[in-house]
């Protein structure tokens, strides 16, 4: 007896939950209906009641509760409701809340205006709740009353039909699916776009439910659980932030979303080759750097241990051979999209999988010139490993960032004192006797094959081989990450060139890859001692 209890705790009881929730559309009722459900399976194992097939008999009985439970309130329905809402118009000072007799159709009332469309739903709450004659809903929206009324008739059949329906959310009412994104660009946008938009999960589900199968406000608002007037004005903020296309009266998706099956073959290929590339960046790192200290060569500046910048050489190496073996890029420039507030550009979702987790490398920064800005190349390299990525802002301002060049090019007496403290506290720049020094590493605008004409003939010949080693295999696996990607994108998304291109080198071999690899050989380390802005680095 216990151990069918105890099975039903364990393995029914939260999906029969959710079932009632289903069914229900409303939180207190599921609540009510599973404990009724519940009782009386606890009451039949009671009595002794051993059935054969347990998941059979959980799912008839919570059906067969179900149906009692939906008779019951169909038979209270059409006893409340054999009027229609004009039998709740109110004058006066009485509230319309005060004249129901019976607060279970106050709730219907209330859901079905939350689910009808603004066209009715604000000349409804004006007449009738708000108490404002026809005629005057008319003046203010200055067209003619019969429309007005017309509207009010057609709305009041509407709402009648909704009220007498049982309405059932979809999953993501109760459930909401997460969606990771990497961001491909030149410049954010002044209000952070798109990470300030794409953290939200409203968003991450609204995405999600209109990828590849474009909905209306409507149908949207039933399969999220909610309400209209707020579902209309979040879409139609992202379709201003270009984040949705409105197609008619239907929404899709401006950019791709990569399936968990096409992540998870990728992830398989990616982690049999992991071991071989990450061990060859780390020898060509540490072979390069070697002979540039011999030559006196200070190729990353003089602002960082070696320890430290190896955190920035290793993931900068890796960029640059990634991007020089790709047989997609064809070394063209990337031209992202122009976005609201001064942004540019692109993005691409990922399903979450199951596929076990893998410390993400982001970079984030200007690298581009802007219509309304000098020109600056910052970068850094976020790290979601010790928490090293919330030990500096997520972005930096345009102007933070000029001023961060311009503190490397030795001209801070040129710089706004706000932005000044503002890098201190980041910890990019420190305050010294003298002025202002860097605490990252700092390139110098060029080809790195200069530094190679320094190098002697042998010592040459074994940079450009190991290169030439991690190139070959990068090129292997991108090919394939290619297919899959390709495969899986609908096709106004395969059929456009720079789109599919920017998804499928997200869905590459990452910088991810790299770092837990190198951190696992102990060539990476953390620890007290290491700076908090690893990872940044700027261009003179």
């Amino acid at each position: 007896m216990n151990e069918l209890i105890n099975l039903y705790l364990e393995s029914y009881m939260e999906k029969v939950f959710y079932f009632c929730l289903k069914k229900t559309a409303n939180s207190n009722e599921a609540e009510d209906l599973s404990s009724d459900i519940s009782m009386c399976i606890f009451a039949q194992i009671k009595k002794g009641i051993i059935p054969e097939n347990f998941s059979a008999w959980v799912w008839k009985i919570a059906n067969n509760r179900y149906c009692l439970w939906a008779d019951r309130k169909r038979r209270t329905k059409e006893f409340l409701s054999g009027a229609d809402i004009e039998d709740f118009k109110i004058s006066g000072e009485t509230s319309i809340e005060n004249e129901y007799l019976h607060k279970e159709e106050l709730l219907l009332l209330r859901r079905e205006l939350a689910f009808i469309s603004s066209e009715y739903r604000d000349i409804i709450v004006a007449f009738y709740i708000d108490d404002i004659k026809a005629k005057d809903i008319a003046a203010r929206l200055n067209v003619p009353e019969s429309t007005i009324r017309s509207k009010l008739f057609r709305a009041r059949n509407i709402l009648k039909e909704g009220m007498n329906m049982a309405r059932e959310f979809g999953v993501k009412s109760y459930k909401p699916e997460e969606v990771n994104f990497v961001n491909s660009c030149s410049s954010f946008g002044d209000n952070g776009q798109p990470w300030t938009i794409l953290n939200h999960l409203l968003y991450k589900n609204i995405f999600l439910e209109v990828y590849e199968n474009p909905e209306t406000a409507e149908e949207l608002s039933l399969e999220l659980g909610i309400a209209l007037p707020y579902m209309e004005n979040e879409l139609n903020f992202l379709t201003e932030q270009t984040f949705l296309i409105k197609e008619g009266d239907k929404y899709k998706t401006s950019f791709p979303i990569v399936s968990r099956e096409a992540q998870e073959k990728i992830h398989q290929k990616n982690m049999s080759v992991s071991k071989e590339i990450t061990s060859l960046l780390e020898t060509l790192t540490d072979k390069f750097s070697a002979l540039c200290r011999q030559y006196g060569i200070n190729y990353y500046g003089n602002y960082q241990s070696y320890e430290d910048a190896k955190w920035t050489l290793l993931m900068r190496l890796f960029d640059v051979l990634l991007r020089n073996s790709n047989p997609e890029n064809n070394g063209g420039k990337h031209e992202y999209t122009k976005r609201p507030d001064n942004g540019n550009w692109d993005i691409v979702g990922y399903q979450q999988t199951n596929i076990p987790s893998v410390p993400y490398v982001g970079l984030h920064g200007y690298m581009n010139d802007r219509e309304d800005k000098p020109a600056v190349y910052f970068q850094q390299y976020k790290y979601q490993y010790k928490n090293i990525a919330d030990k500096t802002p997520m972005f930096i301002t345009h102007d933070e960032a000029l001023t961060l060049k311009a503190v490397a090019e030795g001209k801070w007496e040129i710089c706004e004192s706000k932005y000044l403290k503002n890098l201190t506290e980041y910890g990019y720049i420190t305050k010294t006797d003298d002025g202002y020094s860097l605490n990252i590493i700092v390139f110098e605008d060029g080809d790195y094959r200069k530094y190679l004409e320094k190098f002697s003939e042998s010592e040459c010949s074994e940079v450009k081989m190991i290169t030439e080693k991690i190139k070959s295999i990068l090129s292997e696996i991108s090919s394939y990450s290619y297919k899959i990607t390709r495969e899986d994108l609908p096709k106004v998304f395969r059929e456009d060139k720079r789109i599919c291109r920017i998804a499928c080198e997200n869905s590459d071999y990452s910088r991810n890859y790299v770092l837990e690899q190198a951190v696992n050989d102990g060539w990476l380390k953390y620890d007290e001692n290491t700076s908090r802005v690893i990872g940044a680095y700027i261009y003179i």
